[in-house]
């Protein structure tokens, strides 16, 4: 499953972003996906908890976030929305188009963890008996 693989691949990026930052763990992480990355959100969702199983995201929430996908227009300059089998320019109809959005596969935002544990207060000697 190639969506496993994806899923491990950011288990180690998220993984970088907590070390980067001094955390202790990840508590949500949003994956932005365009209908063009060849990844199917789905089986990402299913695969995620297999990859992030005893790492310190293992109890984070993946939220996954679809990307529209929008062309450029070479021939009119117009930036507009297209389907999936239709890249093609919402304003003029022409085919000359350049996709400036939805193949993306994109690591948002992570929210972060942080030790909240503090040093127990110090504990009065005990007397000699």
């Amino acid at each position: 499953m190639h969506e496993l693989a994806v899923a491990q691949a950011l288990v180690e990026q998220v993984d970088a972003v907590i070390d980067q930052h001094n955390a202790t763990a990840a508590s949500l992480i949003r994956v932005r996906i365009g209908p063009l990355a060849g990844v199917v959100p789905e089986l990402l969702g299913s695969a995620f908890p297999l990859a992030a199983a005893g790492s310190r995201m293992e109890r984070a929430v993946l939220d996954l976030v679809t990307a529209p996908i929008k062309v450029h227009c070479q021939t009119c300059g117009a930036e507009t929305e297209a389907a999936m089998n239709r890249l093609i320019c919402g304003a003029c109809g022409d085919w000359h188009t350049q996709v400036i959005s939805g193949d993306e596969l994109l690591l948002e935002s992570v929210e972060l963890e942080t030790s909240t544990a503090h040093p127990s207060p110090l504990t009065p000697p005990h007397p000699n008996v």
